[in-house]
């Protein structure tokens, strides 16, 4: 193979004097013709910087980026970038963005020409219905889809891609991954990318290279992706090539992760202190007079026949439709589904943050109405006073729900389970000076600390790139394997939702949204990201969910013979001891 691309020696500084960092250090790479190489690095790593150095955008302090045996100089129509962010001319049409490329870079073609290329890079990314909406009227996926056809109509040897995904929810984003694939293919370009996730870099590339954590960040070793394409993410679950590849990168990465991480803090005895119940409670409708007479250890948490609706100028819109579940106590319930499929409705009727249209919910034995720090929630955002620290953000829900516990059992209460989260060396640190990972860690802790009945998260992590969420989904499992508090979560993460659940409820679509299917997950707690990765009924859990997912996509609403079918996949895979387990 010919070396068209070689990144010789770069190093990157940011700032002066005592201020100055080095974000880069000795990056060395060379990419051959028609490769796809995906790197995968941490927030922070200067993946976006390394980028940039090879577009043309930024220059090295040290080292250079050579093309075709050159260094540039500069900004090259040779190197065609895909940012995150779309950086689309909102006056123009879909039509008009792409135009603007086209017009710099082909000054030599034809009018009818540079239409044809036009035409041609529209209908790749499947907009021509759309070639004429602006920006504005577009989805998050559409947008990206425009700046892949400008990138792909300037006709450049190099394509560079700066997670131009990672902003966009699951659904879209495994579309648009199986369209990267093809366009790859079609296109024969030679492509970096540049990702956080693993199962991307895995199903696009020949070679995955990880970046390390900065600063002076660097690059690992290289993982060969020698799978057959084209890849069908789904399948993948049975291939013990990908097995093995996933889980040799995933170590490394979660390896140098944890190097990062800071030792042990001290331990905390918890002391014995209940919290007070400030929840709104009402006598239990007739309906479930039977329910509580039933073991409330079995019947701990009870939706029954929850309906979600709003009103709207062409009537009335069901939401959710006959929610119908029951929990048992300490038990861990992951909700999963496509965007739009109710499960954060679910989760903020239970929080009692939205009213019930019809039906009820039992939360050991008492209806709920209303909300209370006996349903503690974690959302996306954690939602800190920045100008509190992480203690003073944790007490202020601890003490007002222990108020007959002293001020020193109090204090223990924040600390432990500051502790417990990895904050016990930064609880004094104000919330605005942490990063996001940080926040959502006093998040989890501030829950915790409550004491509640039952902890809802509603995609607590999605707003994490993947190794932070790794680092977070296993300080949230040990946290809860010291408390066994009942809990629900929402979300979008097949991996995440395996992880974590003891049953996983798959939602169909909305409106009018059900559950779809339940799946037990009959995998041995304790359970770490790191335990599951060798685990081959983890990949066939894993499989029958991407199958789920991949049913209902599209607004699609499979028979229960489809559903079926999907289930009973898992008891056909030879030497997993599922169907034993069931």
């Amino acid at each position: 193979m010919t070396v068209l691309l070689e990144l010789s020696g770069i190093s990157k500084f940011y700032g002066e004097g005592a201020k100055r960092v080095e974000v880069l250090k000795d990056i060395n790479l060379s990419v051959d013709a028609g490769e796809f190489v995906a790197i995968l690095g941490f927030s922070g790593a200067g993946k976006t910087t390394l980028i940039s150095l090879i577009a043309g955008l930024i220059e090295p302090d040290q080292g250079g980026v050579i093309y075709k045996g050159k260094e540039i100089a500069g900004p090259g129509h040779e190197r065609g970038v895909v940012f995150q962010s779309y950086s689309l001319m909102p006056w123009l049409t879909v039509a008009g963005n792409i135009d603007l490329a086209i017009n710099a870079v082909h000054t030599k073609k034809s009018r009818a020409e540079r239409q044809t290329i036009r035409q041609r890079y529209i209908d790749m990314v499947g907009l021509s219905h759309a070639a004429d909406r602006r920006p504005a009227e577009l989805s998050g996926g559409m947008r990206q889809r425009v700046a892949v056809a400008r990138a792909l109509a300037m006709q450049p040897e190099v394509l560079l891609l700066d997670e131009p995904l990672s902003a966009l929810d699951a659904l879209t984003r495994a579309k648009l991954q199986d369209e990267f694939a093809i366009i790859s293919e079609a296109e024969k370009k030679t492509i970096v990318m540049i990702t956080n996730d693993v199962d991307e870099a895995i199903l696009l590339a020949d070679r995955v290279i990880p970046l390390t954590p900065g600063p002076g960040a660097t690059l690992g070793p290289s993982f060969k992706v020698d799978i057959a394409r084209p890849r069908d993410r789904a399948e993948l679950n049975g291939n013990d090539d990908f097995i093995a590849l996933r889980r040799e990168i995933t170590e490394y990465l979660m390896d140098i992760g944890a190097a990062r991480q800071n030792g042990e803090d001290r331990e905390i005895a918890l002391p014995k202190v209940v919290p007070i119940n400030r929840g709104k409670s009402r006598p239990l409708p007739e309906a479930y007079a039977k329910a509580a007479q039933s073991s409330a250890s079995e019947r701990y948490l009870e939706f029954s026949q929850v309906s979600k609706v709003y009103p709207t100028a062409k009537g009335p819109l069901t939401v959710v439709d006959r929610f119908d579940f029951k929990m048992k106590k300490g038990e861990f319930v992951t909700l999963i589904g496509h965007s739009g499929c109710g499960k954060s409705t679910v989760l903020s009727m239970v929080a009692g943050l939205n009213p019930i249209s019809s039906g009820g919910i039992v939360l050991d034995n008492q209806h709920v109405v209303g909300a209370g720090p006996e349903r503690a929630v974690v959302f996306q955002s954690p939602s800190l006073m920045p100008w509190l620290t992480a203690r003073e953000n944790v007490a202020l829900g601890v003490d007002r729900v222990y108020p007959k516990a002293s001020a020193a059992e109090r204090r223990d209460v924040v600390e432990y389970y500051l502790a417990r989260v990895g904050l016990g060396d930064s609880m004094h640190r104000l919330a605005a000076e942490m990063s996001n990972g940080m926040r959502q860690r006093v998040g989890i802790a501030r829950a915790f600390a409550l004491s509640p009945k039952l902890l809802l998260l509603d995609e607590p992590f999605g707003m994490l790139d993947s190794i932070t969420r790794w680092e977070l989904q296993d300080v949230l499992m040990d946290v809860w394997a010291r408390t066994q508090v009942t809990a629900i979560c929402v979300t979008h993460d097949v991996d995440e939702a395996i992880l974590l659940a003891d049953r996983v409820v798959m939602m169909s679509n909305g409106p009018n949204a059900r559950i779809g299917n339940v799946m037990d997950v009959n995998l041995p707690r304790p359970r770490s990201r790191k335990g599951l990765l060798a685990h081959k009924d983890y990949y066939a859990y894993r499989e029958e969910l991407l199958d789920f997912l991949e049913a209902y996509e599209g607004g699609a609403n499979p028979d229960q013979q489809t559903l079926d079918r999907i289930r009973s996949k898992r008891a056909l895979r030879p030497g997993d001891g599922i169907a034993a387990a069931e």
